[in-house]
């Protein structure tokens, strides 16, 4: 099976040296697709209403092959409390 290799951006620059076996690239894609509201459910609760997260998928020659990005907004509506 391929090795796919899934980096990541949220600020700063996280690149994935391990990869994992997905079928193919379609897997892979669904992979990131998983992977990226699963970060942001961590991150964006740290660090404020306005976050951006996205990840970068290399096949095993270190070509990217596939990106994706989610962005939160949250905005206060009331001073109360």
């Amino acid at each position: 099976m391929p090795r796919y290799f899934f980096d990541t951006h949220d600020g700063e620059f996280h690149r994935d040296d391990e990869g994992s076996e997905q079928a193919d690239f379609e897997a892979a894609r669904k992979e990131a697709m998983i992977f990226l509201p699963e970060v942001a459910r961590w991150e964006i609760p740290k660090d404020g209403d306005h976050r951006s997260f996205s990840v970068f998928v290399r096949d095993e020659s270190g070509a990217i092959v596939y990106t994706g990005t989610l962005t939160y907004s949250g905005l206060r509506l009331t001073s109360a409390g």
